[in-house]
């Protein structure tokens, strides 16, 4: 999985650079003809569901700079999440980066424009893998069906969660049927096609990979989908206690989560290789500052609240989550949980980050174990300000004992909302879960916007849960535009 780009772009079509309405929402390739030739046999079709993850795992913007001709996937989602809590910060105030952090993204905001065309590559290629299916083995259709269904409905749910209504597209559209790739569709029947498209991938799916779809990947999602919603949270606690029963382990060692790539706590990851111009990642040098590397740095420093938390909450993950350097006044948070390789911390006079750092090779974690037994705590709660559940409180403690808590004398008899969130915040520091969980909670607008005025941003309002949908797709909808806009942008 760590050669995933060998599907090109021009045999299946997506390419986001048409001004044609057709082209966006659904790229077609320049006839038909191209894709029916391509798909001919089951590896046409496997090459086709590897591109899919193609799209997830992005172009490193080292390799290509452009915002024009390619797409980062997720390789800038910290930005649309991390930045727009209290966890992280960029550097610098100037550019379209740091828009996210000080809350000044707009329409035109060029990394979030990025990923709602990313996310959508994702839906179109497996809106498009299905459609082509009888090209597989017969009996490899309902496993390929259903892990197009899981990555489109990843994709969906990252959407609705940042852009609120978006248009629902669940098959390929030709050019005369353009208006539905343009009309936004509530939000609640966005999750219907969600849940719908999870229900058929755990059904189908096994535990085969930890970097395709899973049947526990599926389990997990669904479950984040109705805590999300708020709804069946008895249904998703029994989600999180069979992916509990499926042979998932906590790393004894916290920073093996992350350095020794797919581990048993490992559930779904998108795979990187280091030093590979096609396969590697920018994120892991964009999150160094001290010692600068590459054009882009310093975008993901952390806030002394968190590291305030840390001191109290994060027991030895915090060893493992960020490192100061510098002396005085003069110091540099710098997050740790995805060093390049080759990375000497303890370099003199300054840390080091290995021979590429801009093309490092980490992971990137959409799901682990540990996130599992915390939402498991979650479900447990029911949307309730505390519990004492025993089952609760045992998943809860599972987590807070492989940080170096005790199992007796740190056990709650109480397990609360406050306690769960802040639980969640240290240790899932900087994998974009944050400010989903602040959503969730229901306390977003409080805690960013409290967050917002303690650095001056004073542009934060609670419009900003929601980020605008790209103007540049609302001018593509028509005249006057079919595609409309969030309010307040």
């Amino acid at each position: 999985m760590k050669h995933i780009k060998y599907l090109i772009f021009a045999v299946t079509g997506f390419v986001f650079t048409s001004c044609d309405t057709d082209e966006f929402l659904n790229p077609l390739p320049d006839t038909a003809i191209v894709v029916e030739n391509f798909y001919q046999t089951d590896a046409d079709v496997l090459a086709g569901i590897i591109g899919i993850y193609d799209a997830i795992q992005g172009v490193n913007e080292n390799t290509d700079s452009s915002y024009e001709r390619s797409n980062r996937g997720v390789q800038v989602e910290y930005l649309l999440t991390e930045h727009r809590t209290d966890n992280t910060r960029g550097k610098t105030s100037e550019g379209s980066k740091a828009d996210f952090h000080r809350y000044l993204i707009d329409a035109t905001n060029a990394q979030s424009e990025d990923y709602y065309q990313s996310m959508y590559q994702i839906i179109f290629r497996a809106n498009d893998i299905m459609n082509y299916i009888d090209a597989a083995n017969e009996s490899n259709r309902v496993k390929y069906v259903a892990e197009a269904k899981f990555l489109r409905a990843y994709a969906y749910f990252n959407l609705v969660r940042l852009f609120g209504d978006v248009p629902l597209v669940t098959s390929v559209v030709g050019p005369t049927e353009s208006g539905a790739l343009f009309t936004r569709i509530a939000k609640e029947q966005i999750y219907e096609q969600i849940v719908s498209d999870l229900e058929d991938a755990k059904d189908a799916l096994d535990n085969t990979y930890k970097s395709r779809a899973s049947k526990a990947a599926a389990q997990g999602l669904l479950a984040k989908v109705y805590l999300t919603q708020g709804v069946n949270y008895g249904v998703a606690a029994q989600l999180c206690a069979d992916i509990k029963n499926s042979g998932f382990a906590l790393q004894d060692d916290f920073s093996d989560v992350f350095y020794n790539e797919l581990n048993d706590e490992i559930i779904f990851a998108i795979q990187y290789e280091f030093g590979n111009a096609n396969e590697s990642q920018a994120f892991s040098a964009e999150f160094t500052s001290f010692n600068r590397q590459g054009r882009e740095d310093g975008l993901n420093l952390v806030e002394d609240n968190l590291i305030a938390d840390f001191a109290v909450y994060g027991g030895n993950r915090t060893a493992a989550s960020y490192a100061s350097f510098g002396v005085g006044t003069n110091i540099t948070n710098e997050v740790i949980k995805f060093l390049p390789d080759g990375t000497d911390l303890n370099a003199v006079p300054e840390p080091t980050y290995g021979p590429s750092a801009q093309q490092a090779g980490n992971d990137w974690i959409i799901l682990r174990y540990s996130d599992v037994l915390l939402m498991h705590a979650e479900a447990i709660l029911a949307g309730g300000a505390q519990t004492n559940s025993s089952a609760a409180i045992d998943s809860y403690m599972e987590v807070r004992v492989r940080a170096g808590f005790d199992a007796v004398t740190d056990r709650p008899s109480i397990l609360t909302k406050e306690a769960l969130l802040v639980e969640r915040r240290v240790e899932l520091a900087f994998e974009n879960q944050r400010f989903f969980d602040l959503v969730r909670f229901g306390i977003a607008n409080d805690v960013i916007g409290n967050y917002a005025t303690s650095q001056g941003f004073n542009d934060y309002d609670a419009r900003q849960l929601l980020l605008p949908i790209p103007s540049r797709e609302i001018n593509l909808s028509g005249t006057p535009p079919l595609l409309g806009q969030n309010p307040g942008y």
